[in-house]
C-alpha cells in the first residue's frame, strides 16, 4: 500500500499539482498508477476482459486511443470535482486527494462497447449481440453503484472510490463510439477515417474542457 507521497512521485494526480503547479502530464500518467496490488489486479482483470471484446471492434490503435482519451476525461472530471469541492482537515485547511488508477479508462472502454455492440453491421446473431451488450451495461451500472455505495459508507470503511473518474470515463466512451463504426463488417477506409475524425474530435473537446478547468477560480478556504 503506497503512501500519498509515493503515489505522487509515481505520477498520480491531484488538483493542486495540476492547476497550481501546472503538472498537466499527471492527467495521463495517473491512469498507469495504482494504489496497491489489489487495485492493480482488479483493474487489469476488467481491462483484459473488456479489451478482448473491444479490440476486434476498434483495432489495436482504436483501443489504445479510447483507453488514453477516456482515462484522461475521467481524470479531468475528477480534477474539476475535487478542485471545486475539496475536503477539509480538522483544522479547516483544504485537503486535495490524490487520484490514481485505470478504472476511468476501463469504464471508457465499457461505454464505447455499449454503443459499438448495437451496430447492425456486426456478423453476429442479434440475440448474442444483445447478450454481450447487456453484460457490459450491467458491468458499468453495477460498478458505478458499488462505487457510490462505498463512498456512502466511507466513514465506516475508510475506503473511497473516485466516482468522478468513472463517470467521466464512461461518458467519454459513449461519445467516442457514437460517430464510430465497428471494424468488423465495415470497409477499412471508412473505419480508419471515422476513427481519425473521432480521435481528433475527442482530443479537441478534452482540450477545451481542460482550458475551462484551468480557469476555474480556486476554492475558498
Amino acid at each position: 500500500m503506497p503512501t500519498v507521497d509515493q503515489l505522487m512521485r509515481a505520477g498520480a494526480d491531484r488538483p493542486d499539482n495540476i492547476l497550481i503547479s501546472g503538472e498537466w502530464w499527471r492527467i495521463v500518467t495517473a491512469m498507469f498508477v495504482h494504489v496497491g496490488f489489489i487495485h492493480l489486479a482488479t483493474n487489469m482483470w476488467c481491462l483484459w476482459n473488456l479489451g478482448l471484446l473491444a479490440e476486434p471492434l476498434m483495432g489495436s490503435y482504436g483501443l489504445l486511443a479510447v483507453y488514453i482519451l477516456t482515462g484522461a476525461a475521467g481524470n479531468l472530471l475528477s480534477t474539476y470535482r475535487n478542485w471545486m469541492w475539496p475536503i477539509h482537515d480538522p483544522s479547516g485547511a483544504l485537503v486535495f486527494q490524490a487520484g490514481a488508477g485505470a478504472s476511468g479508462a476501463v469504464f471508457g472502454i465499457a461505454g464505447a462497447l455499449i454503443i459499438l455492440l448495437k451496430s447492425k453491421r456486426l456478423p453476429v446473431p442479434p440475440k448474442e449481440l444483445w447478450r454481450l451488450r447487456r453484460s457490459v451495461i450491467y458491468f458499468a451500472a453495477i460498478n458505478l453503484a458499488i462505487g457510490f455505495s462505498v463512498n456512502f459508507a466511507k466513514g465506516f470503511t475508510g475506503v473511497e472510490v473516485d466516482n468522478s473518474a468513472h463517470v467521466g470515463g464512461v461518458l467519454c466512451g459513449l461519445l467516442f463510439a457514437a460517430p464510430m463504426v465497428p471494424r468488423i463488417g465495415s470497409p477499412r477506409s471508412e473505419f480508419q477515417l471515422k476513427l481519425r475524425m473521432t480521435v481528433a474530435l475527442v482530443v479537441l473537446l478534452l482540450v477545451l474542457f481542460g482550458f475551462y478547468v484551468a480557469h476555474v477560480p480556486p476554492p475558498q478556504t
